[in-house]
């Protein structure tokens, strides 16, 4: 057993987080179930114990009540002489003699085992005396019967007053008893509480320890992240010596700042090499305002960033960085769908599938703490619809839903299909907003006047815009909250069967 809680005691430390949680579990479960199972045998035996202290008291009781009952019946049957009466005698006369068989019989010194001696012995003549009274009442000799049965109430007489002694001195014996296992139960109750409040603080420093062992990596990771987001690449984190999902994401995140000072460090050298002809290029007189064109141009031209990220890309799988490798293709097909279909429209499919870049990349930023769901209601995904619309609204719930929240910070896309038009909801568990809220900002949007310094660039005014001009129809994009704390649920309306712009 001491094995396996040794065993236990380790998984806390080391495994998976999965592994940590059960062993903590299974580790304060035994414990507990060690205490309670210990606390109830004690009181239970306890219990047993004072259930019978008085149980001789009861016993006396019976073996008064029986001895009366052989009288009342001796007595009966020598009024009436009635079959019934002797019937009884010799029931209770049966029930007697197996209550005499538990009374002592041997000489001692202990004044309750003496008196059940007399008891007996007593109750033996009694019974032969009340026999012989029988017998002479069946053979008629009135004076015989009469003799033997005032001598048989005499000792009847003195048994019951040995009973009623004894009685009480059991009594007061057991109730020393009663006192003594009373206070041994109270102890017993007092030595559980104090060992249920020991369990609870023990309990309580395992788990204190087991999220020191999580939450601690996850501040520092979450320290050298914004420092990292700051522009520091020199910063890099210490190795945990963990060998769960934390310890894996420290890993990957080193792996990954080592990839991008890289990579930083190979673009500064190839604009560094870059600057150094482009200064040779202005030199040259006829050539001056050529270069600076096209200096600007590589400085401004989109595909500029889509080659750095795909190079970037490439040498992070090149360097066995793939996760890496996925964020920054992720990063350059989320770009290129930004300039690509900026003045197009797009298909649904494509709207959601740059939803779906756009998560992954602000879960690598935000340490997969953004639960996103999408529950798509409909088969056609390839309807076309303006472009660029969902995505800005699934950043507007992030940033101002639930970026904020202490707990779950959740995310949800639905689209159904409810007969005339395609309905498009993003729901978010965030910080929700009062009724005169919603229309304050839906009153911006129609104006145009909403915008995020944090945002893509595209605010939700210019979606609800393009909407109406798209479809020439107004009131295509609205904003729901039941309440502060309640979150928020933001709806497009794509009407199927309508003149497109």
């Amino acid at each position: 057993m001491f094995r396996n809680m040794k065993k236990l005691i380790k998984g806390i430390y080391s495994g998976s987080i999965k592994t940590k949680l059960i062993s903590i579990y299974t580790f304060v479960v035994i414990i507990v179930f060690v205490v309670i199972a210990t606390v109830f045998y004690f009181t239970n035996i306890s219990l047993k114990s004072i259930n019978n202290v008085y149980s001789s008291n009861v016993t006396t009781g019976i073996l008064s009540s029986s001895i009366q009952s052989i009288q009342n019946s001796l007595y009966g049957y020598l009024n009436t002489r009635n079959a019934e009466s002797l019937e009884n005698y010799y029931r209770y006369e049966d029930e007697y003699r197996k209550l005499l068989d538990d009374l002592n019989d041997k000489n001692t010194d202990d004044e309750i085992f003496m008196l059940q001696k007399n008891i007996r012995g007593m109750s033996e003549t009694y019974l032969e005396l009340s026999e012989m009274t029988i017998q002479e009442k069946r053979g008629r000799n009135v004076e015989k019967y009469k003799e033997y049965y005032e001598k048989s109430t005499e000792i009847y007489n003195y048994i019951n007053e040995y009973i009623s002694v004894l009685n009480n001195s059991q009594f007061k014996e057991n109730s020393d008893n009663y006192l003594v296992l009373l206070g041994s139960l109270k102890l017993s109750e007092l030595v559980s509480v104090i060992i249920i409040i020991l369990i609870c603080i023990l309990s309580m420093i395992i788990l204190l320890l087991f999220v020191r062992n999580i939450i601690n990596p996850l501040v520092t990771l979450a320290r050298t992240a914004d420092e990292i987001k700051n522009g520091d690449l020199d910063i890099e984190l210490s190795d945990s010596g963990l060998t769960d999902e934390v310890g894996v994401v420290t890993n990957a995140f080193n792996a990954m700042v080592r990839s991008l000072r890289h990579y930083v460090e190979q673009v500064k050298k190839r604009m560094e090499e870059e600057r150094k002809l482009k200064e040779q290029q202005l030199l040259m007189e006829n050539h001056l305002k050529d270069a600076r064109l096209k200096y600007l141009q590589a400085q401004i031209n989109p595909h500029f960033l889509f080659n750095c990220l795909n190079a970037g890309a490439q040498l992070a799988m090149l360097e066995d960085a793939e996760r890496t490798s996925v964020f920054v293709q992720k990063m350059a097909d989320f770009f290129r769908y930004n300039v690509k279909k900026m003045q197009d429209d797009a298909t649904l499919g494509e709207e959601i599938e740059v939803v779906d870049n756009y998560i992954y990349i602000i879960n690598v930023r935000y340490d997969g703490e953004i639960h996103y769901e999408k529950h798509i209601g409909i088969e056609d995904i390839g309807i076309r619809i303006p472009s660029m619309i969902l995505q800005p609204i699934v950043e507007n719930a992030l940033n101002h839903g639930v970026r904020n929240n202490e707990g779950e910070k959740r995310i949800a896309l639905y689209i159904v299909d409810d007969g005339e038009n395609i309905v498009i909801q993003v729901q978010d568990n965030g910080e929700g907003m009062e009724k005169e809220k919603v229309n304050e900002i839906m009153e911006n949007i129609k104006n145009e006047e909403q915008s995020d310094s944090e945002s893509t660039g595209i605010g939700l005014g210019n979606v609800n815009k393009r909407l109406e001009l798209y479809y020439k129809k107004e009131n295509l994009f609205k904003i729901d909250s039941d309440g502060a704390m309640c979150g928020t649920t933001a709806t497009i309306i794509i009407p199927k069967e309508e003149e497109l712009f």
